[in-house]
Parts: structure tokens; C-alpha cells; sequence
């Protein structure tokens, strides 16, 4: 699977790695910001290449990688990993993770009374410092 080409377009590299699920997905990620290529930011044609470093926010995750091969098409999972290096630091504990903040699904409408009680009590409600 040893590729001849020296580089290729980012959006297909992400994709062919199994960083992004599509090959949309990642260009749309290069369009709205979420790519950079050697901590510059990257269109979906920036080409990548051996030793470029890819920073990206697919899918609310936070990823570093380096590029170690250059491949065009999408490839097993136990394959994809061998083409780049993880740089991506550990999530932190879940205790030191912030609390869940209530959410409310959109489109719901205006809360009803009950649920801006709920609202209201739960923004009065202190916070527990260690």
C-alpha cells in the first residue's frame, strides 16, 4: 500500500486516516477553521505531507497528529494508525472535568414555569470549591 506521491490534499488524508468519517466532513472541518496544518490554518487542497503536523476539532474532540505516511485512499483501521503519530495530550481525570452545564434540547419552546424554576435553582445553587 506504499504510496509514490510525496503529498496530498488534507481533507483526503483526515479522511483516509479514519480522523473523519467523510471526506465532506473534513473539508467542511478545513472550511469553518478547525484544521491546521504546521499550526497554519488549512484549506481543504493544503497539501500534507511526511512530518507536517495536523491540529483539528472534528466531532468536538481535540486532535494532534504528525504526518509519518502519505496515503490517498481510505484504509483498515490497523493500517490508518501506522500513518501518523498521536500527539494528542490525555483528556483530563474525570474529576477535574467542569460539571455538566443543563442544556435544553432546540426547537423545545419557552420553558414551562416549573422548568424556569428548575433553571432558577439551579443557577442560585453555590459552588462547591475544594
Amino acid at each position: 500500500m506504499e504510496s509514490a506521491k510525496q503529498s496530498t490534499r488534507v481533507d483526503r488524508w483526515l479522511w483516509a486516516v479514519r480522523l473523519t468519517k467523510t471526506r465532506a466532513d473534513a473539508a467542511d472541518a478545513c472550511r469553518g477553521g478547525h484544521v491546521r496544518v504546521n499550526d497554519t490554518p488549512a484549506k481543504p487542497a493544503t497539501p500534507v505531507k511526511p512530518g507536517d503536523t495536523v491540529r483539528t476539532r472534528v466531532y468536538e474532540i481535540a486532535r494532534t497528529v504528525e504526518v509519518t505516511k502519505v496515503i490517498e485512499k481510505r484504509v483498515g483501521a490497523p493500517v490508518a494508525v501506522t500513518c501518523y503519530v498521536d500527539h494528542t495530550p490525555p483528556p483530563p481525570p474525570p474529576e477535574e472535568r467542569p460539571a455538566p452545564v443543563a442544556v435544553r434540547d432546540r426547537g423545545a419552546g419557552r420553558p414551562t414555569k416549573r422548568d424556569r424554576r428548575l433553571i432558577d435553582a439551579l443557577r442560585e445553587r453555590p459552588v462547591d470549591e475544594t
